[in-house]
């Protein structure tokens, strides 16, 4: 059996993550909530799925998953140089995937960023 430490690789921390995570009535036009539930983005294992994702978030911090989003991203060049000139070392950022994790209504993880 897969471990939730296995699964979930670390929490993506940016911006945006932040203001999904913490969700504020009232923050769009006419005094309506964008984002009305509070939704954490992890980085996670290429191979793993929706419901694997699900069941390690539930575990690891007891909390009611409602949805779960997943985006593959693709790898990027990475190096110095130009593209043209083949004396420059280039390489890869290699693919990987992250998850967005929806909970239920008034679910939270408290600790998220430093958490994982």
């Amino acid at each position: 059996m897969i471990e939730a430490s296995d699964v979930l690789l670390g929490p993506i921390i940016s911006e945006k993550s932040t203001d999904l995570a913490n969700p504020e009535p009232g923050r769009g036009p006419n005094g309506k909530n964008l984002n009305p539930q509070s939704k954490y983005v992890f980085r996670v294992r290429t191979d793993m799925n929706k419901i694997q994702i699900k069941a390690a978030v539930e575990a690891r911090f007891g909390v009611q998953v409602a949805t779960v989003n997943t985006i593959s991203m693709p790898r990027k060049e990475k190096g110095a140089g130009y593209v043209r000139i083949n004396k420059r070392r280039r390489g890869y950022q290699p693919a990987w995937k992250k998850a967005i994790v929806t909970l239920k209504a008034g679910q939270k993880i408290e600790d998220f960023f430093g958490a994982v």
